[in-house]
């Protein structure tokens, strides 16, 4: 009796060891590079929590342009890895060529639909999140002007900026919103220099809050915004740390749950096709208060956009999401 028992033991020791090697996962990242600050940082912020609660370790890439892209995500299926996350918009066809190469493999990608068996879907209402920031937006605003810079003029970007105008004129329906996108490349995600620029712009017409919306690229937005003493929101990961003081805010987007979720899941045998869309309601999209911005957010301003989630997750407002008609109400 106490052989078999011992005899178990290592065999649901050598399956639990069979099911941890089964795991072998990959990151690939969009254009913009790992340590952006922002949306790639915040997906390689859950790679590494999983990584730590599990003792997993995981591969990861870094593409310069949409050809490595998918040779990254096809290397990372031929050599075992599963499952393989893509975050980025930009990896949809190469996740639809992949993921029918290899049934076998996990595949998720962030930011777009692909409807295969073994394929999940992330998808997020940023029209909800950027709707919070652009009423603190419009609240903190003392010329009734505020301002957006976009990366890459695409749909996804014109839905944060729908969001926020809509959020902007929720608190003051006579505020104007200045727009500029970066450009129409993938380069537009890496270009802080030229979101300088286009900051600078916006504060000469009279903007003194602006949202960026736009990668590695924002983080010329909240610099120059800093340096005219003006006010910016930072995007996808919690920028306030940035510039304490100057960053009103920051549009939350959870990319590192997409990631963390998607190993934690096929390390569980739990993982599940299909798309997933995360609002406020989900926790999916949030606005950031911490330290670094208590003293910039009043007591009104939090009561409203605190009421703002509320009504979103009661279903009594509902923002306009761009991408549902290629239009924004004004």
């Amino acid at each position: 009796m106490k052989k078999t028992l011992l005899s178990l033991i290592a065999l649901a020791g050598m399956s639990a060891t069979a099911l941890a090697a089964d795991v072998k996962p990959a990151l690939v990242y969009g254009t913009g590079g790992k340590f952006d600050k922002s949306f790639n940082e915040a997906a390689y912020a859950g790679a590494e929590k999983f990584k730590a609660e599990t003792g997993i370790d995981y591969r990861d890439f870094e593409p310069t342009g949409d050809t490595q892209g998918e040779q990254a995500i096809r290397n990372f299926a031929s050599k075992g890895y599963n499952p393989v996350v893509a975050v980025s918009f930009a990896w949809t066809s190469a996740i639809e060529k992949v993921a029918a190469e290899f049934p076998d493999t996990k595949f998720v990608i962030v930011d777009s639909v692909v409807d295969l068996p073994n394929v999940r879907s992330v998808v997020y209402k940023e029209e909800e999140g950027s709707y919070l920031v652009g009423i603190l937006a419009g609240m903190a605003s003392k010329t009734g002007k505020v301002g957006f810079v976009g990366g890459m003029d695409i749909p996804l970007i014109r839905k944060f900026e729908c969001g926020y105008e809509q959020g902007a004129r929720a608190a003051n329906p006579s505020i104007e919103v200045l727009q500029n996108m970066t450009g129409t490349t993938g380069a537009a995600w890496n270009d802080p220099v030229r979101g300088g620029e286009l900051t600078k712009n916006q504060i000469d017409q009279g903007a003194d809050v602006i949202y960026a919306a736009a990668g590695a690229t924002g983080l010329g937005v909240l610099q120059t915004a800093a340096d005219n003493g003006k006010l910016s929101i930072g995007v996808d990961s919690n920028q306030n740390h940035l510039h304490p003081g100057s960053v009103l805010t920051s549009m939350v987007k959870r990319v590192d749950l997409a990631v963390y979720n998607a190993y934690a899941d096929a390390k569980a045998d739990k993982f599940a096709a299909g798309t997933q869309a995360l609002g406020v309601k989900e926790d999916g999209v949030a606005y950031a208060l911490d330290d670094n911005n208590a003293k910039l957010v009043t007591e009104d301003m939090k009561a409203a956009v605190e009421k703002a989630k509320a009504d979103i997750i009661a279903g009594t407002v509902k923002v306009h999401d761009y991408m549902s008609d290629n239009s924004c109400p004004k």
